[in-house]
């Protein structure tokens, strides 16, 4: 196994995280709240039509996959965004754009000779 084709490996589970909260309509929503300012659970949660708990199950899986981190004041609990671990899924998408690039590049040249008859 190639070093980074190890390290892609031990990657995989965070990346997996990551992908599994931002699937949700509600934590990316949240998360783009959080990108303005931190705010409260209760502040985040007042958009929402659901029990608390439930929401608060949304904020520990944005915890959980580190796209979040929050402190604890009193009995308040202040979440801000941690835009780190964002950057493993974009390159991971920028990794796949430009595989994908380079594959539809040979095809459109393999058509276009094929067109000339080259084939």
């Amino acid at each position: 196994m190639t070093p980074h084709a190890h390290s892609a490996k031990s990657a995989a589970p965070i990346i997996d995280g990551i992908f599994r909260a931002l699937s949700d309509p509600t934590r990316r929503h949240v998360l783009e709240r959080l990108s303005i300012k931190p705010a409260s659970v209760s502040d985040l949660a007042a958009s929402y039509k659901m029990a608390l708990p439930s929401f608060v199950e949304h904020m520990k899986v944005l915890e959980s996959c580190g796209l979040v981190s929050s402190r604890k004041t009193g009995r308040v609990r202040t979440y801000q965004l941690a835009p780190e671990k964002l950057k493993l899924a974009e390159d991971w998408l920028g990794k796949q754009r430009k595989f994908w690039e380079q594959r539809l590049d040979q095809l459109d040249t393999y058509l276009l000779a094929m067109k000339k008859g080259e084939t």
